[in-house]
């Protein structure tokens, strides 16, 4: 027996399981032991040991209790003060045998809180063509549109690390009428698209300065038609890009509702994958309310400390493809080619990741494009005849190009926003000696994996092609938040 008290480890654990079992402690109801002290729990049960037990027995049982009960306080104050992720009510137990019950306190305990919209967009059209100048069948300007719209997000938790980190970050998914005035030549498009926004800069508790974009298709246009939509020569095809840019304030008029007013930059174009694409831009105000379910008030939201960000570098690995329209230039006119060319390309970019909404880096851009330095053989014919071009296509060698750019991406939750500067210095000349500018998106499907969204254009004016694609980032090392 002594030999087996003389062991540590089996010493503590005897002694434990005698404890557990011992008069003191089955007959001390569980809420008088949990109003005394560490020290006189320990006398109290060291007073209960039995009187065969020799020094050496009560001074091993001593320490083993107070070592036990030390590591049991210290686990139960780290568990107590995190909260369940599930949002249900969980318990910690302490080392003297009391339950504790616990709750998170934020917005209904989740991950997200969900938040309905609606919003009214009135937009002043500039005139950069002369359809919407007044050539159309009611000469009379197009100049203003107005749009309402439903929307529907989700935001991290108020006060969860991903909601400090990005501002308040919400992303959800909306839909939208538009009417420019013209139903019979311009049609009323319905838009759907994703948005995400946060906050700039807080003013007070309950006004912050935000932004936001919007990003989607637009459906029910009425294009241009040489038979019965003539004067149209500013859309081309019946669904076309749709891309908004809004600057704002947020007031929180009520723990759950918001309203929002500010500055509002549309766009819609078809990406030069039809002519005529001269596109329709406008600029104008919105106005909306939006109510956020469950949420409290920022007060009670529980604040945790941002981890420090891990700078590394990453590589992402994207390829791409789409189609486009050729638009041919003779002298100072330019004619549509009859064709849709194939765009094929690859980028691979190195990346140094500055922190939690920042990175950039040099990407190795290559290009095949079956429109570049084609020709029109023999003749011209008008935009809208009835007659077809004849084309001249060089050789493939011509319409390969590499080039280099600098890259810079915006990095929040779900979407990456980038852009790039960059021109070709492996190319045979003509159409491919260029200095070209990108606009892309990111939007991710796994951890490291993503869906490439991107517009090229040559010299900040000239359309060049849409980049549709997938993507891969290798090594990545953002960190991973709930």
């Amino acid at each position: 027996m002594k030999f087996a008290l003389r062991a540590p480890i089996l010493k503590y654990t005897l002694f434990g399981m005698l404890f557990l079992n011992s008069p003191a402690q089955a007959s001390e109801p569980r809420s008088e032991r949990m109003e005394k002290s560490a020290a006189e729990v320990i006398a109290a049960d060291s007073a209960a040991i039995p009187k065969g037990w020799d020094n050496d027995c009560r001074a091993s049982y001593k320490a083993g209790y107070e070592a036990g009960y030390r590591a049991g306080y210290l686990h139960g104050r780290r568990t107590a003060t995190q909260p369940h992720s599930s949002g249900r009510a969980s318990a910690t137990r302490y080392a003297d045998g009391s339950i504790v019950p616990t709750r998170d306190t934020t917005a209904s305990g989740r991950r997200f809180m969900h938040r309905i919209g609606a919003e009214f967009r009135p937009e002043y059209i500039f005139p950069t063509n002369p359809f919407v100048e007044g050539e159309n069948r009611a000469g009379q300007p197009i100049d203003l549109s107005l749009s309402g719209h439903l929307r529907y997000s989700f935001q991290f938790r108020p006060g969860s690390i991903p909601d400090q980190i990005y501002g308040g970050a919400y992303q959800g998914i909306g839909a939208a009428y538009y009417d420019f005035g013209n139903p019979d030549e311009l049609g009323n498009p319905i838009a759907v698209y994703l948005f995400q926004g946060a906050r700039i800069a807080r003013i007070s508790p309950r006004l912050s300065f935000n932004y936001e974009w919007n990003f989607g298709l637009s459906f029910g246009w009425k294009p241009y038609d040489d038979a019965v939509n003539p004067l149209n020569k500013m859309m081309g095809s019946k669904m076309n890009a749709y891309l908004n840019a809004d600057f704002f304030l947020n007031w929180r008029v009520t723990r759950e509702v918001d309203f929002t007013a500010g500055l509002s930059l549309t766009h819609f174009s078809n990406g030069n994958t039809k002519f005529p694409n001269a596109g329709l831009n406008a600029v104008g105000l919105r106005a909306g309310l939006t109510y956020n379910f469950g949420r409290k008030s920022s007060e009670m939201a529980p604040r945790t400390v941002c981890p420090a960000f891990p700078r590394h570098f990453s590589y992402d690995l994207t390829f791409f493809g789409s189609w486009r329209r050729k638009g041919i230039e003779v002298g100072d006119k330019q004619y549509a080619a009859p064709d849709a060319y194939t765009v094929l390309g690859f980028n691979f970019a190195s990346m140094y990741n500055f922190g939690y909404k920042f990175r950039a880096g040099v990407s190795l851009d290559g290009v095949y494009d079956s429109s570049a330095n084609v020709a029109i053989a023999d003749q011209i014919v008008e935009m809208g005849s009835s007659a077809d071009l004849t084309v001249e296509k060089p050789g493939v060698d011509r319409q390969l190009a590499l080039g280099v750019s600098a890259r810079a991406e915006f990095v929040m939750p779900y979407f990456n926003i980038g852009v790039g500067l960059g021109t070709n210095f492996l190319h045979k000349g003509g159409d491919l000696k260029a200095f070209y500018q990108m606009l892309t998106l990111k939007v991710a499907v796994t951890r490291s994996s993503y869906v490439h969204i991107g517009y090229s254009l040559r010299d900040f004016h000239m359309p060049n092609f849409l980049m549709l694609g997938v993507g891969y980032r290798f090594n990545n090392k953002y960190p991973r938040h709930r």
